[in-house]
């Protein structure tokens, strides 16, 4: 039978150390205690690197306590250190569920502890053995599919899209969910659709000229293309200074159709230049309403003259009321929230003509999902109609 080897605890290591050293035999002392000579070498070793610190067992960090404080911070020092590091690993899936994360802990069980990082992603140790060991149900499975779905759709729609317009991508997936429960799992990843902010009204209306009465008056469902177009204008800070877009909407498939960048209020270089654009992309039909605010930039003689021209009808928002052009104010306010506020910091104006230009013809008039248009794009919305 393997004779076991005696345990000495702390008290009787110290104490043999201390007393070996009024001893003149290192050898007779050891024998004396029953012990090996190496075995006492070891501890006074041990004691004379350690001092208090020594003698504290196995999961026991053996210091000094001159140096323990330095040894306390190099610790958290590298605590802090493991903890970034998994985090950072980690982060592309933290909100996509437990079923994600313990993947996640599977396939770093070599490189890091397993209740190290349980710990550090608030997975509960014991929850996660269980799946470890027994899988997860069919049902699980599909609800974690359909949270890599939603994820997916909200990041690759540039955090614009709410409940609705995701439960819609969703239905053209196959799946059968209602809004209430996409925000219930939005919530649950941490996914917030970008708040809208308000913005200031760049209308001059203080001028002699004439003014069209409201001929539109919030008839904004429109049957057939060129029957009505709206148009305004807004402010966009860049570095140093603003510049401003006018843009002219056709009501019947919401498509930007003309537009202007410029930086200044002229006619000639905001609503001309969009009217040129618009006219360039979509033929005039006869008694078309073109509809706007009551701004200088609308009202004056060289705009009205070449609605004149293109035998347009003129209607124009009663003063104050930024309702009876709520249309255009709706799509200003998906570019400031969709693009503009989402910026850290101001650009040049040519950067923002170059994201302006992305943001109207590859995505509001091509990828981007209308809810006036049954959830469908501009272009899914003009085939089904051959336009």
């Amino acid at each position: 039978m393997t004779k076991k080897n005696k345990k000495y605890d702390r008290i009787f290591k110290e104490n043999a150390v201390k007393l070996s050293y009024d001893k003149s035999s290192l050898k007779e002392f050891a024998k004396e205690l029953g012990i090996l000579p190496c075995l006492l070498t070891r501890w006074r070793q041990e004691y004379q690197e350690f001092g208090a610190g020594s003698f504290h067992g196995s999961g026991y960090d053996r210091v000094h306590p001159e140096k323990k404080r330095i040894f306390e911070l190099e610790k958290k020092s590298k605590e802090s250190e493991l903890r970034f590091e998994i985090l950072r690993d980690a982060s592309p899936y933290l909100y996509q569920g437990n079923l994600i994360i313990y993947q996640f802990i599977k396939t770093n069980e070599k490189k890091y502890s397993i209740l190290k990082m349980c710990s550090i992603l608030d997975v509960g140790y014991g929850r996660y053995h269980r799946w470890r060991k027994e899988g997860i149900s069919e049902k699980q499975q599909k609800i974690a599919l359909l949270k890599k779905d939603i994820t997916s759709i909200f990041y690759n729609f540039k955090k614009h899209y709410g409940k609705k317009k995701i439960a819609k991508e969703l239905h053209s997936l196959g799946y059968k969910i209602v809004d209430r429960r996409v925000s219930f799992y939005m919530k649950q990843l941490g996914l917030y659709r970008i708040p809208k902010r308000k913005y200031k009204v760049t209308t001059d209306s203080n001028h002699g000229y004439y003014t069209a009465p409201n001929i539109l008056n919030r008839e904004f469902k429109v049957t057939t293309p060129s029957k009505v177009w709206v148009s305004d204008i807004t402010h966009i800070q860049i570095t140093g200074s603003f510049i401003y877009l006018t843009i002219i909407m056709d009501l019947y498939d919401r498509k930007i159709i003309g537009w202007s960048l410029s930086s200044r209020l002229s006619t000639q270089k905001t609503t001309l230049a969009a009217w040129e654009m618009a006219i360039s992309n979509r033929t005039v039909a006869n008694g078309l309403i073109f509809h706007s605010d009551r701004g200088v930039q609308y009202a004056n003689k060289a705009f009205t003259k070449k609605l004149d021209s293109n035998k347009c009808i003129r209607s124009m928002s009663r003063k104050g009321n930024s309702l009876d052009n709520a249309v255009s104010e709706s799509f200003f306010n998906s570019l400031k929230r969709e693009l503009i506020h989402r910026k850290s910091k101001l650009i040049s104006q040519k950067k923002m003509k170059e994201e302006i230009f992305e943001f109207i013809e590859n995505w509001y008039n091509k990828k981007r999902i209308h809810s006036t248009l049954n959830y469908k794009t501009i272009e899914e919305f003009n085939a089904i109609n051959n336009l």
